[in-house]
C-alpha cells in the first residue's frame, strides 16, 4: 500500500537558502483562488513531486522558476527530475508558463512568468484565468522589482531624433546573386549592401544557439522574409529564436526544411492595428508555453499544460 503518497507535503528551508530572484517583472506569480497553507495541499502527489511543490510555494513572489535555479538550491532533486516534477505539476493543475506582451505604444516586450497555485485547477479554471489576465494593464517592470541592480527599458535615454534626410540622386543598388537552390523552391530575396536585416540576423544566430539548426548564408537568405513576417507580427528575435528551437528532436537531417515548416506552422497571429487614440494604451497579450517542450501558444490550445504533440506522446 502506498502510504508515502498521503504524507503531508515536504517543505523545503526555503528561507534558509539564497534561492534567486528572477529578473523584474519575471518569476513565480501566485494565482487567487488558493486554500489557506497547510490544508493538505499536495498530500496526493508522489514524494518527489510533493517536495518540489512545497518548496515552490514558500518561494517568495518573482523568485527564478527555471530548472537550472531550481535544482541548485535544493540538494535532493537534479535538473532532469526537476524537470519532471514541474512538468507533473502542471498536469495536475499547478502551475502554467506563460509568455506575455506587456509594454506601452511601440516599446513592447516579452515577459516569461509562472503562475503558481497550491489549490490545483482544473484546465476549465486555468482558461478562464489567463483570459482574463490577457485583459488585465501590465503595470512597468521596474517597480516589481525594488532593490534590484537589473536595468530596465525606463532607464534607457531615448534616441535623439533623426535629421530629414536630404535628396540624393538614386543609385541603382548592387545586385547579388544567391546561390541557386532546388527545382520548385522560392528564389531568395535580392539583398543590397549595408547591415543584414533582424530576420536574417536572428536566422543567421540559429546555429549558435542550437547547432542542429545551422543555417547557410543562402538558406538565411530564402527563409529571410517568412521570418520577417514574424517580426511584423510584433514579436522579436528572442521569441522567434525560442520558437524555433523549442522541443527540437535528436537530429535534424535538414536545417533549411524543419526551419521553413516551423516558420510557417508556429506563425502567431497578426496584432490588430493601433490607432494614434490607443497607441498609449498599456498593450498586453499572452501565451503559454507547454511544460514539456517550451512550445508557445494560445491558452485554450493547451491541456495540463501540456501543447498536442505532447500530449500525444503520453501513453494511453
Amino acid at each position: 500500500m502506498a502510504v508515502s503518497n498521503l504524507s503531508p507535503a515536504l517543505r523545503a528551508p526555503a528561507s534558509s537558502r539564497a534561492h534567486p530572484k528572477a529578473k523584474p517583472g519575471y518569476g513565480k506569480r501566485s494565482v487567487p483562488q488558493q486554500r489557506h497553507d497547510g490544508e493538505g495541499d499536495f498530500t496526493l502527489l508522489p514524494e518527489r513531486e510533493r517536495h518540489i511543490a512545497g518548496y515552490v510555494d514558500a518561494l517568495p513572489e518573482g523568485a527564478a522558476m527555471d530548472i537550472k535555479s531550481l535544482a541548485r538550491s535544493q540538494p535532493l532533486y537534479g535538473q532532469m527530475a526537476v524537470g519532471s516534477a514541474l512538468r507533473a505539476l502542471g498536469v495536475a493543475g499547478h502551475l502554467r508558463h506563460v509568455r506575455c506582451l506587456s509594454g506601452e505604444g511601440d516599446q513592447v516586450r516579452w515577459v516569461t512568468r509562472t503562475f503558481w497555485s497550491r489549490t490545483a485547477h482544473d484546465n476549465e479554471w486555468w482558461t478562464a484565468f489567463l483570459a482574463a489576465e490577457e485583459h488585465v494593464s501590465v503595470p512597468q517592470e521596474a517597480t516589481e522589482a525594488a532593490g534590484t541592480d537589473a536595468p530596465t527599458e525606463a532607464s534607457e535615454p531615448e534616441p535623439a531624433p533623426k535629421p530629414a534626410p536630404v535628396p540624393v540622386p538614386v543609385q541603382p543598388p548592387a545586385l547579388v546573386v544567391p546561390q541557386q537552390r532546388t527545382a520548385g523552391q522560392a528564389p531568395p530575396p535580392v539583398h543590397t549592401a549595408g547591415d543584414p536585416s533582424p530576420a536574417f540576423a536572428a536566422l543567421a544566430r540559429l546555429g549558435r544557439t542550437d547547432s542542429r539548426l545551422a543555417l547557410s548564408a543562402a538558406d538565411c537568405a530564402a527563409l529571410e522574409q517568412a521570418a520577417a513576417e514574424w517580426f511584423a507580427r510584433g514579436v522579436d528575435a528572442d521569441y522567434l529564436t525560442h520558437a524555433l528551437t523549442a522541443g527540437l528532436p535528436v537530429s535534424v537531417d535538414s536545417p533549411f526544411g524543419f526551419v521553413r515548416r516551423r516558420l510557417r506552422d508556429k506563425l502567431p497571429p497578426r496584432l490588430p492595428a493601433t490607432t494614434p487614440a490607443t497607441q498609449a494604451t498599456p498593450v498586453r497579450r499572452l501565451m503559454v508555453e507547454c511544460t514539456e517542450c517550451g512550445a508557445p501558444g494560445r491558452p485554450e490550445a493547451f491541456r495540463d499544460g501540456l501543447c498536442r504533440p505532447c500530449r500525444e506522446l503520453e501513453p494511453a
